[in-house]
């Protein structure tokens, strides 16, 4: 052995042993290691050669999350919360409400909706006696005016015969005093209202109305009567009248036997 050799040996046996001799071994095994040493104690922190740094890995499970995913849920909701407007109010401050009163009207007494209603029911009416007029109208076409008769050239001209005649086709209506449907007493003071006299809607009160004349004398336009029939004299042997049910205004033969004439006005 030379002398050199065996200095060199002297010198190994010399060199302390430390906590790190042991570490500084590891680095053949392929690890990189880090020390640090600070007031007499030490950290070491051993990281794979290769590999480079994982998370720790997610567990099976919907409702499973790693720890990193957290830590960045963690990081972003308090930085929202940081960044979020922050709004003060005063301790004494007060919050105003403005009250209004609510008033409740009966229907009774609401006037616009009575006024609705009024106009509701007025046309609803207007519309109900256009339909009584239309079928009134269509009755009168399907009446038969065969026993119609031509009018004595002594009626024509004569202002209560003129007035009678617009309403030939109106049919007989119980009751009826109007164009949408006459009796005979409806039908003779209808049209002699028009002249101005005013007569009551039965046939036995009219018979005691005017001046009776004899059947010689009857004119046109006189008042004829029997127990409970009246019509308007038209001449010669005719009259018009609202007959019977079933029956239109119209121009008739005479049929009763003894009629009562009657001058109105």
């Amino acid at each position: 052995m030379t002398a050199r050799t065996t200095r060199a040996r002297h010198r190994a046996a010399r060199r302390p042993v430390t906590p790190l001799t042991e570490l500084a071994q590891n680095a053949a095994v392929g690890r990189r290691t880090a020390v640090a040493a600070a007031g007499g104690a030490l950290l070491v922190s051993t990281f794979g050669g290769a590999m480079a740094a994982q998370a720790a890995p997610l567990e099976t499970g919907p409702a499973k999350m790693n720890s990193v995913d957290l830590n960045a849920l963690t990081s972003q909701a308090r930085e929202s919360l940081s960044n979020a407007p922050v709004v003060t109010v005063a301790p004494d401050a007060e919050l105003s409400v403005e009250k209004s009163a609510v008033s409740v009207v009966s229907a009774a007494d609401n006037e616009d909706y009575q006024a609705e209603l009024a106009a509701k029911e007025a046309e609803e009416a207007a519309e109900a006696a256009a339909a009584e007029a239309a079928e009134t109208a269509a009755a009168a076409a399907t009446v038969s005016t065969a026993s119609s008769v031509d009018v004595p050239a002594s009626a024509i001209g004569n202002s209560v015969i003129s007035i009678a005649s617009r309403y030939i086709g109106v049919p007989y209506v119980s009751g009826g005093s109007s164009p949408s449907g006459f009796d005979c007493s409806g039908f003779t003071s209808y049209v002699y209202g028009q002249l101005g006299i005013s007569l009551p809607h039965s046939s036995s009160a009219q018979s005691g109305y005017g001046t009776q004349v004899p059947a010689s004398e009857a004119q046109p336009g006189d008042l004829m009567w029997t127990p409970g029939h009246v019509s308007i004299y038209a001449g010669g042997n005719t009259m018009i009248d609202a007959s019977k049910p079933g029956t239109v205004v119209d121009f008739r033969t005479i049929w009763q036997s003894n009629p009562t004439f009657i001058r109105l006005g």
